[in-house]
């Protein structure tokens, strides 16, 4: 179930909306019905006392001549008139009582029979004075009225009304009233919802384009569709276009810049590889021409030949490790120890032609989980980088082991110290705060690009008199995918 079901704050503007017009509608729809009903109510009860006062008027003056002689059945006939003569009103009984409160006469003789008292629930029902009372969910009043006569009170009449019609158009009403009112809310409902809809089509539009840059696609918004939009929209929608073309731009100066790098790298490595490929021919040139010459004396034919196979073994270790760094493949490979130990090989003509010292340790198993090329890269850049600082006969050192659950790969150098700047930016690297490789050096970028992306990080101790030691912590069993452009 999607978070914005279940929490309200976080639906979005199309169902929010349309919701509060709905309540809003609802509130208003409560309102209205509530005075609308309680007027009807009003209404209905002025209309029930205007009638059932002219119903005992007309039968107050039809049984008060008969009230003094007590004359039973012509009060019964004045009952029995009065049924038929008052439309809107249904009286279901009336009863005509004497002063003693026992019945003279009633429209339902059964029930109320003749010289019986008034029942003592009818009477109580007008214990608080009031000549009307109304039962609703009875669907009944009652009335009374005093037959007097010159301060004589000659009796009293009962009688039982039958509201079940104001009862039935009240909630006829109310019926009617529900019934608009919900098609009014759904209607605005409705219309809110469109509306919002409609309004809010440039923001989908935006969004559709901001997520096509998150997949790595940018794609601009039509013209066509900028015309379509209001002008606030429409200025948005040319700023995100100027954005979108922004960042193509840095896309492709990233690029050029990591395969300038990239070639940098390369080109330098080449040359060292050369000079290592080089040193060796002299010696093995002057070997053949030794065999040549003394070939038939055993102990020069050893000799050269030995000579010969050194100088082949240190190119075909300088040319493998080369190979190996480079070439790459689909699939992240495990680092072995020999991987780091390849590593002299091409930093080798560095060191010689500096007069550096290189104290290496390398405590690493036979393979370590991880992605292998990358730790060699890393590795590699950061190690010309320590011999490029480092002055004529300085140390370059470096310190590969696993401590706890982490590859830890240490590199020295004596040189000046690296910049406030760039050392602090690789120990907070981030993919956000990475800047482009020219502004950090040769190599740097790069190994701070390959750590990140293998989920690890720096630590650095720089300082003008005693160099630069840099530690980097590799999450061992963490493989990520190659990154498309290294250096």
């Amino acid at each position: 179930m999607k978070t914005w079901r279940i929490n309200p704050g976080n639906w979005p503007l199309s169902v929010k909306v349309p919701l509060l017009v709905a309540l809003m509608m609802v509130a208003v729809a409560t309102v209205i019905s509530q005075a609308v009903l309680a007027r009807i109510s009003e209404s209905q009860e002025k209309n029930l006392t205007r009638l059932a006062g002219a119903y005992l008027d007309g039968i107050s003056t039809a049984v008060a001549p008969h009230l003094p002689t007590q004359d039973i059945w012509e009060t019964y006939d004045a009952l029995d008139r009065a049924r038929s003569g008052y439309e809107g009103l249904k009286a279901r009984y009336t009863i005509v009582t004497l002063p003693n409160g026992r019945i003279l006469a009633a429209s339902e003789p059964a029930r109320f029979p003749i010289n019986s008292l008034v029942p003592a629930a009818l009477r109580d029902r007008f214990t608080s004075g009031g000549n009307m009372t109304i039962h609703e969910s009875a669907k009944v009043a009652w009335v009374r009225r005093d037959l007097t006569s010159d301060n004589f009170t000659l009796g009293h009449i009962y009688a039982e009304i039958d509201l079940g019609e104001l009862i039935r158009e009240r909630r006829e009403v109310l019926f009617a009233l529900i019934a608009a009112n919900s098609f009014l809310t759904l209607l605005l409902a409705a219309v809110g919802y469109m509306v919002v809809r409609h309004m809010l089509q440039p923001v989908s539009v935006l969004t559709r384009h901001v997520e096509q840059i998150r997949s790595g696609e940018t794609k601009r918004i039509p013209g066509s569709e900028i015309e379509r939009q209001s002008l606030e929209f429409a200025g948005l929608f040319r700023r995100f276009n100027a954005m979108a073309d922004a960042l193509d731009e840095r896309r492709i100066l990233t690029r050029r810049l990591a395969d300038e790098e990239k070639l940098a790298l390369l080109g330098k490595l080449a040359s060292g590889m050369a000079h290592e490929v080089n040193n060796p021919l002299g010696g093995m040139m002057n070997a053949v021409d030794t065999l040549r010459r003394h070939g038939d004396k055993p102990e020069v034919r050893e000799t050269s030949l030995g000579l010969l196979e050194r100088g082949l073994i240190g190119i075909r270790n300088v040319v493998r490790a080369t190979l190996v760094t480079y070439k790459g493949g689909d699939e992240p490979g495990m680092l072995s120890r020999k991987d780091l130990e390849d590593l002299q090989f091409l930093v080798h003509h560095e060191t010689v032609r500096r007069l550096l010292r290189l104290d290496w340790v390398n405590q690493l198993p036979d393979e370590v989980p991880v992605d292998g090329a990358s730790v060699r890269q890393a590795t590699l850049n950061l190690l010309l980088n320590a011999c490029t600082a480092s002055p004529v006969n300085g140390t370059v050192s470096l310190d590969a082991r696993i401590a706890d659950g982490k590859l830890v790969v240490t590199i020295a150098d004596s040189g000046p110290g690296l910049p406030e700047s760039v050392a602090a930016l690789m120990h907070d690297a981030t993919w956000e705060t990475l800047p482009p490789s020219g502004s950090t050096g040769l190599g740097t970028w790069t190994a701070a690009r390959l750590v990140l992306r293998l989920n690890g990080h720096f630590d650095i101790a720089t300082s003008p008199t005693e160099g630069t030691t840099i530690r980097l912590f590799i999450p061992v069993g963490e493989r990520e995918e190659k990154l498309d452009a290294v250096a």
